[in-house]
């Protein structure tokens, strides 16, 4: 027996907004739908947001990992479409930068 990795489903009290925000960051696709956010040439694994009544309160135990060429430019594009930066205990020396989603979601800048 496998398994395949179909999606990735992420909470959100706007599924529609953030799965337009994530299209947007990742240069992908919104399904007809509207909650489901796929790469253009239809590979697998997509994004899905479902609806969640509460909003996001603590760490994500699960999150992506984004490379980016220029992360100071990166930061600066992100910040400017709603997303903030936040130390989650990774320390100065870290090669990374945590962020934020406008959902509260983190992700990680490479």
């Amino acid at each position: 027996m496998f398994f395949s990795w179909e999606a990735l489903t992420v909470d959100a009290r706007d599924p529609r907004a953030c799965a337009r925000w994530w299209a947007e960051t990742l240069g992908w696709e919104v399904a007809p739908d509207g909650l489901e956010v796929r790469p253009p040439d239809g590979r697998r694994p997509s994004l899905f947001f479902e609806p969640a009544a509460e909003g996001k309160t603590t760490k994500n135990r699960l999150h992506l990992d984004l490379r980016v060429q220029d992360r100071a430019a990166a930061v600066e594009l992100l910040e400017a479409r709603g997303a903030t930066r936040v130390d989650i205990g990774q320390g100065e020396a870290a090669e990374w930068i945590v962020m934020r989603d406008p959902e509260g979601n983190e992700f990680c800048l490479l």
